[in-house]
């Protein structure tokens, strides 16, 4: 695997020939899963269940140090699928990136951390959840796509613009964040 600063200096076109390191620049290093937890409890009496599912969907943004230029960025995916007689399936997911960043504004890495990260590992963990459901013995579901700039703005106008020094943001799926 390359090194986290040779794959940040990859990223930044003003760092060729010329020794410029002052460019901003940021991107994914890598992404994984980091926990995966499928619980199918009534099974198999599940699978003759014949209502429609309450879907409740649940999702949570987080960001970590991993090292100097470089930031862990988790979402973390709930589904639980409930019918009348009973929880269907619960799928846990953790997914992260390591996100590098250099020469930029602490507005743009917080923006990038906690809008564009996880807008880019969306759909790399929507594939990893509607597998694990159809894993299950369920019918696979596709997860609508998320706007994770518009609840990004969204959550910085309800904390006054202040998202900066907030360690975490943190917004439920269906617009209730």
């Amino acid at each position: 695997m390359a090194d986290e600063g040779d794959v940040l200096k990859n990223l930044d076109p003003a760092a060729g020939s010329n020794g410029s390191d002052t460019a901003p620049v940021a991107g994914i290093i890598s992404q994984y899963v980091k926990d995966l937890s499928v619980e199918n409890p009534n099974a198999p009496q599940s699978y003759r269940w014949t209502d429609k599912p309450q879907m409740d969907v649940q999702f949570n943004i987080g960001a970590k140090p991993a090292s100097d230029d470089v930031t862990e960025v988790e979402l973390k995916i709930t589904v639980t699928s409930k019918m009348e007689a009973g929880t269907a399936y619960i799928v846990e997911l953790a997914y992260c990136g390591l996100i590098g960043m250099r020469n930029m504004p602490e507005a743009q890495q917080h923006m990038f951390m906690y809008a564009e990260a996880p807008r880019i590992l969306f759909p790399f963990a929507r594939r990893v959840i509607s597998d694990a459901i159809r894993d299950a013995g369920f019918a696979p579901l596709m997860l609508d796509p998320i706007d994770f700039n518009g609840l990004y703005v969204q959550r910085m106008q309800q904390q006054g613009g202040q998202g900066a020094a907030t360690p975490a943001a943190q917004a439920p799926a269906g617009g209730e964040g």
